[in-house]
C-alpha cells in the first residue's frame, strides 16, 4: 500500500520593503486569530530548493561538520538535503498585520518564495531541561538568540 500525502502551502516567505516576513494565503489568515502575545513561532516549511531526486536520495553525508565525525546520517543533521525536505525553524515575531495576514520577523532561515506548510506557537513548556548532544557539536550556542553571532562558517564543510 502506497501512502499518498496531500500537502498544501498556507503561505510563502517574502521580503517586503527589506523586512523578512511570512505572507499567508487568504484562506488561512483567520488562523492568526489570538496568536498575538506569542513572541516566537515555529514555522514548518518545504525546502523547495532541494526537491530533486538527487537531493532526496541522500541519507549519509561525508564530513559535513569540520569538528564532526567523518560520516553522518541525514537524521543527525539539520540539512535541507533529506528524503523529504520538510524543515522547521523558530522565528521571533516583530509584529503581525492581521488584516493582510503577514507575520514580520527579523530573520528566517528560508529563502524568499519558500512554501510555508504550518505555523505553531512556541511554548516555554517545549524546552528540554536535560538535553544532551554529541561532543562534536556541544560548543554550539545553547540559545537561539546566540546563533546569530556564532561563527557557523567554522563549523561546516560546505
Amino acid at each position: 500500500m502506497k501512502n499518498i500525502m496531500h500537502i498544501k502551502p498556507i503561505g510563502t516567505v517574502s521580503n517586503i520593503d527589506g523586512a523578512q516576513c511570512i505572507e499567508l494565503n487568504s484562506p488561512f489568515k483567520d488562523g492568526l486569530t489570538n496568536i498575538d502575545g506569542f513572541s516566537h513561532l515555529q514555522v514548518i516549511w518545504w525546502g523547495h530548493l532541494f526537491e530533486g531526486e538527487e537531493y532526496r536520495s541522500h541519507v549519509v553525508a561525508e564530513k559535513p561538520y569540520k569538528k564532526g565525525p567523518g560520516r553522518i546520517g541525514v537524521f543527525a543533521t539539520r540539512s535541507p538535503v533529506r528524503p523529504n525536505p520538510l524543515l522547521i525553524t523558530n522565528i521571533k515575531v516583530d509584529h503581525i498585520d492581521f488584516k493582510q495576514g503577514i507575520i514580520y520577523t527579523p530573520y528566517i532561515d528560508a529563502e524568499e518564495g519558500t512554501p510555508i506548510l504550518d505555523i505553531k506557537p512556541y511554548n516555554k513548556g517545549e524546552r528540554i531541561r536535560d538535553c544532551t548532544v554529541p561532543e562534536w557539536c556541544a560548543h554550539w550556542p545553547e540559545w537561539d538568540e546566540d546563533s546569530a553571532h556564532f561563527n557557523w562558517q567554522d563549523e561546516f564543510n560546505f
